[in-house]
């Protein structure tokens, strides 16, 4: 599974946010860092179409995010920095089996996986727990779960354990790390990339510097932080 920038540049409420973009992704883990107003979250944006670029285009698996938007959807799965952006139904069950009657699967599928999900990250207990109930760390799980059950083969996190305390930091890097699927991690928070295949660092809507974990942090807290 290989994504593909091909000479992207970006805008966003009409500001340059990705000058024009060459990189070619194949890792499985894969870090973004940079100050913020780096561009960070519109490169990750761009990798499922939540961002369209101005010029250039972004394939994953040979597909263009804007020829075939729905199917880049279906492989590409988006966390959200702030959960509440993302989780849309009252109760916890009907979040979960949402995305999975987008696909048009069968009630007791839906049921199912979600039970599934739910279980694997140990929230089988919130099932049908109020959603606006839950607490920050609690909605952020969710919302990752909501993303899983629909089987992506790539999951992009933005910012995922910002709003979190230490507790669910630990939860969100644990569940990270247990992922089959690649992930690509927009973060400040530098040890949740450590020992990752390859770190992105962005500044003023450029990658500039692009190395595994190790060097390319050590560059960016010399240079940007």
């Amino acid at each position: 599974m290989a994504i593909v920038f091909d000479r992207v540049r970006a805008s966003r409420h009409g500001r340059p946010v990705l000058h024009e973009t060459a990189l070619t992704l194949r890792e499985r883990r894969i870090g973004v860092v940079g100050p913020n107003g780096s561009g960070k979250s519109s490169l990750a944006r761009l990798i499922n179409g939540l961002l369209l670029p101005d010029a250039g285009s972004v394939r994953v698996d040979g597909l263009d995010t804007r020829a075939d938007a729905r199917a880049v959807r279906r492989r590409v799965g988006f966390v959200f920095q702030n959960p509440a952006d993302q989780i849309v139904f009252p109760v916890v069950s009907e979040d979960i089996g949402f995305g999975l009657r987008n696909l048009g699967l069968a009630r007791g599928e839906i049921a199912a996986r979600s039970a599934a999900v739910l279980e694997r990250f140990g929230l089988a207990h919130l099932a049908e727990r109020p959603s606006h109930a839950l607490s920050g760390g609690e909605k952020q799980m969710v919302a990752l779960a909501a993303v899983l059950v629909t089987e992506p083969a790539i999951v992009v996190f933005d910012e995922p354990t910002t709003l979190l305390d230490l507790r669910h930091r630990n939860r969100v890097r644990a569940a990270i790390a247990g992922l089959a699927q690649t992930a690509i991690v927009v973060s400040h928070d530098l040890a949740l990339l450590e020992g990752f295949e390859r770190v992105l660092v962005m500044d003023a809507g450029r990658v500039v510097a692009d190395d595994a974990a190790e060097p390319a942090l050590r560059w960016y807290v010399d240079h940007l932080s």
